[in-house]
């Protein structure tokens, strides 16, 4: 009952943000809620919530003062070279603009940290998909994939975990996976490249005088919604296509395009190499943890204000310009902290688990190593990576080495499934991603689900083609 119980649990939440019939942050808490009621839990509901906002409570504070830090560095200008300098280099084309973004994401994901990776991602190129009517989903979507197959790097968390499980060496477990892991990420430029010509073929492409020069222009009316079909009626305004997307909705028109405004009044020259080197210090100290990450990130917010906005009215004028992102992003974590928390304390995750496991044929026992992969699609997607390593992994372990499998090959195949838990709803980067984006969660859930899934099965298929897994 628990195992039926929690799939559909899932699937509601799924549907009910897909279809925009409840927001995220409703449907986190009052699902899981509700279910927690049918299986007879009621009681111990204020329990499970405690034990997940607990465990989530230093994320969520480090995902608070990294906005307000990013925030005030795009404030004050520390970006806008970087935005002016893939612009000059893509040349407003955005074909080269969502393959940079692959770019821009991966290499940024050397720190191992997805919200990191996420918040500088973002601020870069927000300003130029926004001023080029580009598909906003689209940037989330291949930033989320990038990041999805760095994020197997040793310090970034799953390999690390799978080495712990299984007592085995981080080293010996993702070097051999270093060509798959390799194809994937060329898979998702592909994938990037593909989206991109998909853009150029809605937007053309635009001099660069017409991207950082607003001209007043014709509205025009297109549809957007899913598979081709009647979406929604949409004014926007600028842009030389008149295409539709029908995966990717068009951004809203807000406060303009700011991004590259020379004479915004939070900007601060005089300090550029002051920002620049506290922002260097701050990642540098994150890899190296010479302090925990929400304490970097409460330090550095802290300086930046004072030091780029000594008076008081500017730094709580800055403070409220970010407030929504900084609310949206927290909430949201603290949400999903229901969510985690009912599924875990429940058992219904370890139920559903153990159902999985034990309906594996008795001939697949030699394959464990590709079911593995496979499993971790899903699985990684639907529970936390700790709930997945340290729960499920040991058990499908196990089982390989009854039938001759290493663990060294049950751990690889185990990292296969993260280009699609990277947009997991169980994710706290995720909603920094969308939140930052100004993206509908269900709409980045709708639009990146296919092609994540295709990317982990391109890791897996490289990963059998070279006998790795």
């Amino acid at each position: 009952m628990l195992t039926i119980l929690g799939f559909t649990m899932i699937a509601t939440f799924l549907v009910l943000i897909m279809l925009k019939k409840m927001s995220p942050i409703a449907a986190l808490v009052l699902i899981p809620a509700l279910f927690c009621v049918f299986v007879g839990k009621g009681a111990k509901l204020g329990d499970y919530v405690i034990d997940g906002v607990t465990s989530l409570a230093p994320t969520a504070a480090m995902l608070m003062f990294a906005i307000v830090y990013f925030g005030v560095m795009i404030d004050v200008g520390l970006f806008d070279p970087i935005v002016r300098g893939i612009l000059k280099f893509c040349k407003a084309d955005p074909l080269r603009i969502v393959v940079g973004t692959a770019v821009l994401a991966a290499i940024v994901s050397l720190d191992g940290d997805g919200s990191t990776t996420f918040m500088i991602t973002v601020s870069a190129m927000y300003p130029l998909y926004k001023r080029l009517k580009m598909s906003l989903v689209v940037m989330t979507g291949v930033a989320a994939m990038a990041n999805g197959v760095m994020n197997t790097l040793p310090w970034g968390g799953p390999t690390a975990r799978a080495a712990t499980a299984l007592k085995l060496n981080a080293g010996d477990i993702f070097v051999p996976m270093i060509p798959a892991l390799a194809v994937g990420l060329l898979g998702v430029f592909v994938l990037a490249y593909v989206l991109g010509r998909r853009e150029r073929k809605r937007l053309g492409v635009l001099t660069l005088d017409e991207v950082l020069v607003e001209e007043p222009v014709e509205s025009e009316t297109v549809l957007v919604g899913a598979g081709g079909g009647e979406g929604n009626k949409r004014t926007r305004t600028g842009g030389s296509g008149s295409g539709t997307d029908a995966d990717a909705e068009l951004p809203d028109e807000d406060e303009g395009f700011q991004g590259l405004d020379p004479d915004r009044p939070t900007l601060r020259p005089k300090l550029y190499w002051f920002n620049a080197l506290l922002t260097v210090t701050l990642l540098t100290a994150m890899i190296m943890e010479w302090l925990p990450i929400p304490v970097l990130f409460l330090l550095g917010a802290a300086l930046a204000l004072t030091v780029n906005f000594p008076h008081m009215p500017d730094q709580r004028a800055r403070l409220g310009a970010h407030a929504e992102n900084v609310l949206n992003v927290s909430g949201m974590v603290f949400a999903a902290a229901v969510f985690t928390g009912v599924l875990q304390g429940t058992g219904m995750v370890d139920h559903m688990a153990t159902w999985l496991v034990g309906n594996i044929p008795d001939g697949m026992g030699p394959h464990m190593a590709f079911v593995t992969g496979v499993l971790s699609i899903p699985l990684t997607y639907f529970m936390s990576n700790d709930g997945f390593y340290f729960g499920i992994l040991p058990v499908l372990a196990e089982a390989g080495q009854a039938h001759g499998v290493s663990s060294l090959e049950i751990a690889r195949a185990s990292l296969v499934g993260q280009p699609l838990h990277m947009s997991s709803p169980l994710v706290p980067a995720v909603y920094v991603l969308v939140g930052m984006a100004k993206v509908e969660f269900g709409d980045h859930t709708r639009f990146v689900v296919k092609w994540a899934a295709l990317t982990s099965l391109v890791v897996l298929g490289a990963g059998i083609l070279f006998g790795i897994i």
